[in-house]
């Protein structure tokens, strides 16, 4: 299949050829800038013409210069996606942006599909856990069932990874973890999915709970998960030495949940650098949330940042309006820390919102950090997409030739568009593994 005359990031216009599930050439379109700057003949393709014509760093470095995660000055309103011939598809007014990636979910809790769920929560955090724990069964929420749903939705939304949290705890053990399992099973061909053996209710604070942590590396689980060691296992140093042996113990990377404001975070998100250093595992380590980051308090979130990049630590961020304080995406990208974007939850017991769509997703991150300009959108894209794709080690993955075919082809003038506006239906097409869906 030929994918012609649409717009990659740079604006420029070039045709896709795809055989089978790979991308076989990026081609620009003839009399472009990108086709006289890069001296292609007419007809050639860019891969060609980059291998003949530079080291192979260079030209790996002209490929990701000119890979498509989608900007362009085509004018959508002249013309409808259309197959001129079941091998050419005319993706005139469309952008091409990279498949998404979901690196903070918990597909064990979603009740899309379901009946909706009054949420009357009382405010603390400890009350949500436990409501949840304890009347997840009652109202039906099938781990496997519900898992499905939702991959199912984020495939067919562009999605191509998913890094998922699913709950440990003495009222459920591994049953949760198991269904979720069989989900990732089903869907191996479609989406990567990694999955985070999380213990909610805390590790330290629930005796038992270390032991189903140590059953869950040992059945499947990908991740060792954590959470708010100080808030949940009312000993931050215990809290953090639990999770890093159980990760040292499975040779499994770690992605913990910290939620603490201020300084208790702070505090906490030490330990938790003090451990990665120390355990030599640097580029294996997560914090998702980090909202003490953004505790607008002068000098507390800078030397951390530095401390961060050092580590090799990642951050996921999410984009909640009703989060007060959460990190700057900005600063942690000056900074060379890697950002990365989930939607966490979907419609669950904790939220009522979400869709499971990384596009509105970014659109809500760049929101929520005051971010208008359209180079600053296209970092908030850069966040759902290639720094979740270099999180989770996606193989193959981008829009050059010998990548995976997977990728979004949205209806707008440019990538920064597709972010703030949110491009839905049949002005979304997906490509998953050089399958057209939809």
């Amino acid at each position: 299949m030929i994918i012609k005359n649409v717009t990659n990031r740079n604006g420029e216009r070039i045709d896709i050829t795809i055989e089978k599930s790979r991308i076989t050439a990026v081609t620009p379109v003839e009399g472009t800038a990108l086709q006289e700057s890069l001296k292609i003949p007419a007809g050639g393709s860019l891969g060609e013409s980059l291998k003949k014509e530079t080291t192979s760093s260079g030209y790996e470095k002209k490929v990701d210069a000119a890979k498509a995660c989608a900007s362009g000055n085509t004018d959508p309103q002249n013309g409808a996606l259309s197959l001129s011939s079941s091998d050419v598809l005319d993706a005139k007014g469309f952008v091409v942006l990279p498949s998404f990636v979901d690196t903070h979910t918990h597909l064990d809790k979603t009740t899309t599909g379901m009946d909706w769920y009054v949420n009357d929560n009382a405010p603390e955090l400890s009350s949500w856990v436990v409501n949840e724990r304890n009347r997840r069964t009652e109202l039906g929420i099938d781990p496997y069932r519900q898992a499905c749903r939702l991959i199912e939705r984020d495939i067919a939304q562009g999605t191509i990874g998913i890094r998922s949290h699913v709950d440990i705890d003495l009222e459920h053990g591994l049953t949760l973890l198991d269904g979720v399992m069989q989900a990732r099973e089903d869907y191996k061909d479609r989406a990567h999915i990694e999955l985070v053996a999380f213990p909610q209710s805390g590790i330290v604070a629930r005796p038992g709970t270390c032991e189903l942590m140590r059953d869950a590396m040992r059945i499947g689980a990908d991740l060792v998960g954590g959470i708010d060691p100080a808030l949940m296992d009312h000993d931050p140093v215990a809290g953090v030495n639990a999770i890093f042996k159980l990760a040292e113990e499975a040779d499994r990377p770690i992605d913990i949940h910290l939620h603490e404001p201020g300084h208790l975070g702070a505090f906490t998100m030490g330990l938790i650098i003090d451990r990665t250093k120390a355990l030599s595992m640097e580029g294996r380590v997560t914090i998702s949330h980090a909202f003490c980051l953004g505790y607008p308090e002068p000098g507390l979130a800078e030397p951390l940042i530095e401390r961060l990049k050092d580590a090799q630590i990642s951050i996921t961020t999410d984009g909640q309006a009703y989060i007060k304080y959460v990190p700057s995406v900005m600063q942690l990208i000056q900074a060379g820390v890697l950002i990365c974007g989930g939607n966490d939850n979907v419609r669950d017991m904790w939220s009522p919102y979400g869709s499971g769509d990384m596009l509105e997703r970014a659109m809500l991150i760049a929101m929520r950090n005051g971010l208008r300009r359209d180079d600053l959108l296209l970092h908030v894209l850069d966040i759902c997409t290639e720094n979740g794709a270099k999180l989770l080690g996606l193989p193959d993955y981008g829009i050059a030739p010998g990548c995976d075919a997977s990728f979004v082809l949205a209806r707008a003038h440019c990538a920064a568009e597709a972010v703030a506006q949110v491009p839905r239906g049949a002005d979304r097409i997906v490509f998953n593994h050089g399958k057209r869906l939809g």
